[in-house]
């Protein structure tokens, strides 16, 4: 009997995601995971459906957003300024862009590593296209100039959620 319950217990433990690993979607793809937006004008609503309320209108195509919640047509998305709000799945885009956050410009530089090359400068609230990341350093396209930027002063490359979710 002893070994019967264990046996059990083995099964039912192994049905369970491992510690770290996410659970299925809708859309079969990781949450959190980052999209852009792909119109001008995408309504951001309470709920997850036009019948619920209208919080604001985003107005900027391309806009990094994090989906951090799904539903089958619906998607729970942070935005820069980490308000949280649902979007149509038709509103996103794959295509990943990101934004300088920093009060600053950032300096995008010719390689990736300390001391390199200035090839331009990221100005505050700019967004580019997210070529590739290694390691602590992004590649980054803006306005027709790629250049390497330190990946902790990119907003849209972060793997874990940056919203709470509880906020609406």
């Amino acid at each position: 009997m002893r070994a019967k319950s264990l046996i059990l217990l083995l099964l039912a433990c192994s049905a369970l995601p491992a510690a770290g690993q996410s659970r299925p979607t809708p859309s079969g793809l990781p949450v959190p995971r980052w999209v852009s937006l792909k119109f001008d004008r995408v309504n951001a609503r309470a709920g997850p459906g036009d019948d619920h309320r209208l919080l604001w209108v985003y107005r900027v195509k391309t806009l990094p957003v994090q989906v951090v919640q799904e539903t089958r047509d619906w998607r729970r998305v942070c935005d820069p300024d980490a308000g949280l709000a649902w979007v149509h799945k038709r509103t996103t885009d794959g295509r990943r862009t990101v934004m300088n956050l920093r009060i600053d410009r950032m300096p995008l530089i010719a390689s990736p590593g300390e001391g390199g090359r200035t090839r331009a400068y990221w100005l505050q609230r700019s967004l580019g296209a997210l070529e590739e990341c290694q390691g602590s350093w992004c590649r980054i396209k803006v306005e027709g100039v790629t250049g390497w930027a330190p990946r902790s002063r990119v907003w849209g490359v972060q793997e874990a959620a940056v919203c709470a979710s509880q906020r609406s």
